[in-house]
């Protein structure tokens, strides 16, 4: 490699030193001596939520209201980034809201990880969020696992006014020559993979579970006459994350999401929910693994579908944002739902923990070992 570029590398170091000192300071600052001198607490699940609207109960959930009030996360441990971290000690689950957007997802999770008063190392750890998703895969109050993160943000963008006449997009991957050129280099930061065996655990665990609906999210479903999936009441399914800082909207857009998720997977991904977290969730989740403070192979995420990411027919896409803006219909199926398909999960590993604790249980499916619960239901959840 030329000379120049490791002298760019080095530079890039020097500048990245301080924000990574930043992040130990964000994370570890006002921590009493004698919490950090004592054993550090250990963690069985890490539930990863990304905002909270209002207060933490009484008012309209966001996606961590539920667990809260549920799941008796009555342990506080103040923690200096957007929320402070809520523990159930009978369990061992810790949750953690960190913040919108891919910066604050990755200096959240990385300050966890760097915390000295957590044991994580044996930690799985559970993204549990809203997502808008392409009406061609599922509905509103749909859940779906992911195996494929890609990021929207990492690339080259030139205005659309001014691409050449012969590209589709003015959005290009960095050091490429042309939208979706084949000879693309590896992959820095543009795609993850989480471990496929879990994902597909998970999903097959979860994939009767009933999920909630209602009379309004069937009259906005019904709108999307040209998209069968988007008709269909609720259901859990596999699909994948595009994971990017903006929050983009409509047709034209939603064909480019779906164009480069299959780029980046060669194939292999398809694009279903669009969110802004979940790479910068497990770019520090793989740092963190690097020097033993968690196992990326115990990473799960779970999004589930508050909105479209397009609209229905006769609808322009400004107006379909703007409404959106005012609040997404389906914001209160998809917590709902978050909650009740990732409590099947956590329900799973936390009542076989003697075999979860050392093996991550899709490497036990075969040994025909694991106490399957599919479709039983979560720790607390309303009888209807």
């Amino acid at each position: 490699m030329p000379r120049a570029m490791d002298c760019d590398r080095s530079h890039q170091v020097a500048k990245i030193a301080p924000l990574l000192l930043a992040l130990l300071v964000v994370g570890c600052a006002e921590i009493p001596t004698s919490t950090v001198s004592a054993a550090p607490v250990e963690v069985r699940i890490v539930l990863v939520t990304m905002f909270e609207v209002g207060a933490d109960t009484g008012d309209a959930a966001g996606e961590f209201q539920l667990w809260f009030e549920r799941r008796r996360l009555d342990t506080v441990f103040p923690f200096q980034g957007e929320h402070d971290l809520h523990f159930n000690a009978e369990q061992g689950i810790l949750a953690i809201v960190t913040g919108a957007g891919t910066a604050k997802a990755a200096a959240s999770i990385m300050a966890l990880g760097m915390d000295p008063r957590f044991d994580l190392s044996n930690s799985y750890w559970l993204v549990a969020g809203i997502a808008g998703f392409d009406p061609a895969d599922a509905s509103v109050g749909s859940a779906a696992w992911a195996e494929y993160l890609v990021d929207g943000d990492l690339a080259h963008e030139i205005d659309a006014r001014e691409k050449p006449a012969d590209w589709e997009w003015g959005y290009i991957a960095r050091h490429t020559k042309v939208p979706f050129d084949p000879d693309k280099p590896e992959p820095r930061g543009e795609i993850f993979r989480l471990n496929p065996t879990l994902a597909e655990w998970a999903y097959q665990l979860t994939r009767d579970v009933a999920l909630p609906d209602s009379a309004e999210a069937a009259a906005a479903r019904a709108l999307y006459v040209n998209h069968p999936n988007a008709q269909r009441p609720p259901f859990v399914l596999k699909g994948d994350n595009l994971a990017a800082l903006t929050f983009w909207h409509g047709e034209i857009l939603n064909a480019w999401a779906n164009a480069w998720v299959n780029y980046w997977s060669d194939g292999k991904g398809e694009f279903v929910s669009s969110a802004m977290e979940d790479t910068g969730t497990f770019q520090s989740l793989t740092y963190l693994d690097k020097i033993k403070r968690a196992d990326k192979n115990r990473v799960m995420v779970l999004r589930t579908a508050s909105n479209y990411t397009m609209p229905p027919p006769g609808i322009t896409a400004a107006e379909n944002l703007l409404k959106e803006n005012e609040g997404y219909s389906g914001l209160s199926l998809a917590v709902e739902s978050a909650y009740r398909v990732g409590s099947v999960v956590i329900d799973e590993i936390l009542g076989n923990w003697s075999l979860y604790e050392k093996q991550i249980p899709a490497a036990l499916q075969d040994a025909d070992t694991t106490a399957l619960a599919s479709g039983h239901a979560p720790a607390d959840a309303p009888v209807e």
